[in-house]
């Protein structure tokens, strides 16, 4: 049985008069975006590099989302007024059927690809910005608790409250965690955000630009008084404070004389090769148990977690060399946990963010040593 085809449909003058109408708004909406000071409207200043950045992402999804939504949303009002059932219809009357349109299918499948592709672009280029750059700088940790935020400085004795203060035009490395539940780290002059987990450290990057005092808000649920974990509702929470070098310089001075005889300093990761030879197994068991038990099993390669398993490292032949290529060695695994490493797998995070001294390097050394 042959299907009869319908004759070809004509959409006629008024089609394409609200397609005119229709991409008149949508380059009016365009122009919008991108010429009226959205940002200013919403009080959003720039407070670092990569915001200008995310700006522009997101300006560019706003308008060609807008764009693309006056047609989607035009082309269905026209449709259904322009094909409406009629009261000179029969009751068994049947809407038009379209189907085998080559060229149609065509366009639909190529313009939103080359779309994806263009915004994955933009996307991966911006996360690269603030995810990998920049590398050098300071390092600081900023912990979640409920319901307040602390910062920890190396040389600086004890935890932060208050304000994080930065130094303007210095990268920063932050490196983020929880000490009780899931939180979700917001600065929005810096149009960064990261969620803070118990048990897990992330890390992103930036450097301050502008001088001033940003609020930070905790945008995950994380208990009855979430919501005082808000710089803007609750004044007496913490702020980003960006500030002149030597402003900067005198409260770091102020902290570290205030917090002199506090425990728990940050540790600060050396440059030099790691003495290996006074290292412990038996202590480095109980680091490995809760520095590196989240990430690694101990257990064949083949066993990933997040990365590989390090049973035998040191000893397995057929074991493959590290992760950044040297061969699997005490001196090379010290390297490593030393300076961390960023890879297919992941960020092994470097020894200030793990909080390794020279000592624990060397009893972590001695323990996987130790896994034969």
């Amino acid at each position: 049985m042959v299907e009869s085809k319908a004759n070809p449909v004509r959409l006629g003058r008024g089609f394409w008069i609200v397609t005119g109408v229709y991409a008149v708004l949508a380059i009016a909406s365009i122009v919008f975006w991108y010429k009226a000071p959205v940002y200013q409207w919403l009080n959003l200043p720039v407070a670092i590099e990569t915001a200008a950045r995310v700006d522009e992402l997101s300006t560019f999804m706003f308008a060609t989302g807008s764009a693309l939504y006056i047609f989607v949303l035009g082309y269905i009002v026209y449709f259904a007024i322009a094909f409406r059932a009629r009261k000179s219809d029969p009751p068994d009357a049947i809407g038009v059927q379209i189907h085998d349109n080559h060229k149609l299918e065509l366009w639909w499948t190529i313009i939103p690809v080359l779309f994806v592709i263009l915004l994955s672009f933009l996307s991966v280029k911006i996360w690269y910005q603030i995810m990998v750059e920049p590398q050098n700088g300071i390092v600081i940790e900023s912990i979640g608790h409920q319901f307040y935020w602390s910062f920890r400085y190396p040389q600086v004795n004890g935890e932060v409250t208050g304000e994080m203060h930065l130094p303007v035009g210095v990268p920063v490395t932050l490196n983020l965690t929880s000490a009780d539940v899931i939180h979700s780290f917001w600065v929005p002059a810096m149009r960064l955000k990261n969620d803070m987990v118990p048990g897990l450290v992330t890390t992103i990057r930036f450097k301050p630009t502008l001088v001033g005092r940003f609020p930070i808000v905790c945008t995950q649920f994380c208990g009855t008084s979430h919501s005082t974990m808000n710089a803007m509702v609750d004044s007496t929470k913490q702020w980003v404070v960006i500030e002149d070098q030597a402003s900067y310089d005198k409260w770091y001075s102020g902290w570290k004389i205030k917090n002199a005889h506090v425990s728990n300093a940050l540790v600060t990761a050396s440059t030099g090769a790691v003495d290996l030879s006074g290292g412990v197994a038996a202590t480095g068991q109980a680091l490995f148990a809760t520095k590196c038990s989240a990430c690694h099993a101990v257990g064949p390669f083949s066993k990933v977690i997040v990365g590989p398993g390090l049973a035998g490292v040191l000893h397995d032949a057929s074991h493959p060399n590290l992760v950044d290529g040297d061969p699997a060695t005490p001196d090379n695994v010290a390297k490593i946990l030393q300076n961390g490493f960023t890879g297919s797998m992941g960020q092994m995070p470097n020894a200030t963010t793990n909080q390794l001294s020279n000592q624990d390097i060397a009893n972590l050394v001695a323990y996987l040593n130790s896994l034969k």
